[in-house]
């Protein structure tokens, strides 16, 4: 049975993230980039970072433990914080680029694990939630994606939060900024 449309168009916003990334953060200079998105949060190459790092160690070893153990062993663990030490001056072009060919792979290697209908619905074994859905693991990827994007964005807007002047009060992405940080 062929896997039905959830797969491509989950695997559609994957296959754009880095495309949206380096478009949006090519070529500009470090005083847009080296803001955080909160006060103690990550700047945008610490995300770009971020997302390396769930590439290598967090969604196809999880699909891949999905399909081979089912709900026989729990996930590895997944460390969150692995981009600052490993990416440590490496140039934010260096790490857009080095993610887009991560997720190219893994896109090729989701396709070739995940080739039915049936495959959306086995379960692994998350160490937190318990049980959880191929289904699930694939449209919290994509939302891992989107949440990280917005993450840049508000680091990027963060870098002229000061600047904006009284039209900060009309500038959600600046207001909900201060709310978190608050």
């Amino acid at each position: 049975m062929a896997v039905s449309g959830f797969l491509e168009e989950t695997t559609a916003l994957l296959e754009r993230t880095p495309r949206a990334l380096r478009e949006l953060l090519s070529g500009l200079p470090d005083g847009w980039t080296g803001e955080p998105d909160v006060a103690g949060g990550w700047t945008a190459r610490d995300v770009v970072g971020h997302l390396i790092s769930a590439e290598l160690a967090n969604w196809i070893p999880r699909v891949t433990m999905v399909v081979e153990k089912g709900t026989g062993e729990a996930f590895d663990g997944f460390d969150r914080f692995a981009h600052v030490e490993r990416d440590a001056g490496v140039p934010l072009a260096a790490l857009v680029d080095r993610f887009e060919e991560l997720r190219e792979a893994s896109l090729r290697r989701l396709r070739e694990l995940v080739t039915s209908e049936a495959d959306l619905d086995r379960r692994g074994r998350h160490p937190d939630f318990g049980e959880v859905t191929m289904r699930q693991l694939l449209s919290t990827w994509a939302v891992h994606d989107l949440d990280h994007c917005q993450q840049i964005l508000a680091s990027l807007a963060g870098s002229r939060d000061g600047a904006v002047g009284p039209w900060k009060a009309y500038l959600g992405i600046l207001v909900r900024r201060d709310a978190i940080t608050s």
